[in-house]
């Protein structure tokens, strides 16, 4: 059975794996590469990679709206918890098997506050094993860390990478990420948003392509990768 991902713009994601539907980082309504009407996004399963508003986003909303399970840092978790949501919280290094596979929470290095001002704990990353064995490594807002070569040793199938700069890796930095990780197929995220994290990603792949084994994808918000 493959499992499909959906790049929805910025870093939300959509993933249908063993009949679940995930949505990670979902930031849609403010998302000005966003092109699809919340309505319409399904979810069993939330996943939350850091407390600030382009990621964390319209979870409450969508959450409320479907019941879904919102997975994250434990204290997003109480924070959303207390909001009325229901919550599994994790933490770095932590896995558990969720009944769509077994994920673990990875460093990531970047900042967690909440839109409120709360603390949102640690930043993450996300690595998926799908009950059918393939492993989705999800970097979330990340610089650059040699323990990424730690990750890659799972043997990763596909990696979601931040190529925006600024806030997160550059495109340099993201190359370099590949070469740590070694998966089979990369898809670049978090970039164009705005002006400030513009980027050329073709540019990116092409070099991706010449100088790496991985298989670079670049989609367009809303278009779906099928990972088999």
């Amino acid at each position: 059975m493959n499992t499909q991902i959906t790049w929805y713009g910025h870093s939300a994601l959509g993933i249908e794996t063993s009949g679940y539907h995930l949505l990670v980082d979902p930031y849609i309504h403010d998302n000005p590469a966003a092109n699809i009407a919340l309505e319409k996004l399904r979810a069993d399963y939330i996943l939350v990679s850091h407390g600030h508003g382009d990621h964390i986003g319209d979870t409450l909303a969508i959450a409320k709206r479907t019941g879904a399970l919102v997975i994250t840092v434990n204290e997003i978790a109480v924070w959303l918890r207390n909001k009325g949501i229901k919550t599994h919280g994790q933490h770095l290094g932590g896995g558990f098997k969720h009944p769509f596979g077994y994920l673990k929470l990875t460093l990531a290095l970047h900042g967690s506050g909440l839109p409120d001002g709360s603390y949102g704990g640690n930043p993450a990353g996300f690595l998926l094993t799908t009950l059918e064995g393939k492993k989705i490594y999800m970097a979330g807002d990340t610089g650059l860390f040699g323990d990424m070569r730690l990750i890659g040793e799972e043997g990763v199938d596909l990696a979601l990478l931040p190529i925006g700069d600024n806030y997160t890796m550059g495109p340099d930095d993201a190359l370099r990420a590949v070469r740590l990780l070694q998966p089979r197929h990369v898809i670049p995220i978090h970039y164009n948003t705005w002006g400030l994290i513009a980027q050329d990603p073709q540019a990116w792949a092409q070099r991706v392509q010449a100088e790496t084994q991985a298989q670079a994808h670049v989609l367009q918000p809303g278009e779906s990768f099928q990972l088999s």
